[in-house]
């Protein structure tokens, strides 16, 4: 499994409805996509649930590195580039990943991404977040989290999504989701 996430900043003019209607005219495109666990297509708005930019930031989950080749170089993500710029992607090793059957519900999601201190224990960091990630599902009612690993950049990153917006933080990042599209 991996996870990626390629995010672009908006002007903080920029009118929004333009990327809640792409999503939902786009969207739907993504239903079925081979090797797909899901794509969270998800935007912010300045200023809403502390959020400091306008972004469009979907999230992917991939049963599969070639599901995300096939979709990287497929027509979709050409006609993306073509109307954004062809954006940096963000991708990371998946250790851990809970999915509920309930994940229609999700109308929120959280992205935190955390810095891994020189000389920590991958071992005991990696049991440390599944044990966390395991926790904020049940004790959080969180439809999905993704615990995730970079080892170019040395950081963590936990990925949630939930039917009520999580509680923001310094340290996080929330997203409303406008479409979730599963493989």
């Amino acid at each position: 499994m991996i996870a990626m996430q390629y995010s672009f900043t908006l002007p903080a003019d920029y009118d929004m409805e333009i990327i809640d209607r792409r999503i939902r005219d786009k969207g739907p495109a993504m239903n079925g996509f081979p090797q797909l666990g899901f794509k969270a297509f998800l935007s912010a708005r300045q200023g809403e649930y502390g959020s400091r930019e306008n972004l469009y930031a979907p999230f992917y989950l991939w049963d599969q590195p070639e599901g995300a080749s096939s979709f990287i170089c497929g027509p979709g993500f050409a006609a993306l580039s073509d109307t954004f710029g062809r954006p940096r992607i963000r991708h990371w090793i998946v250790w851990h990943a809970h999915v509920s059957p309930d994940l229609a519900a999700a109308r929120f999601a959280h992205s935190e991404h955390l810095a891994i201190e020189p000389h920590a224990s991958l071992s005991d960091l990696r049991q440390q977040e599944v044990d966390l990630a395991k926790q904020a599902t049940h004790d959080r009612h969180a439809l999905a989290c993704v615990v995730a690993f970079d080892p170019y950049d040395w950081a963590t990153v936990r990925f949630g999504l939930h039917a009520e917006a999580p509680p923001a933080s310094s340290t996080n990042q929330i997203y409303r989701v406008g479409h979730l599209s599963r493989g």
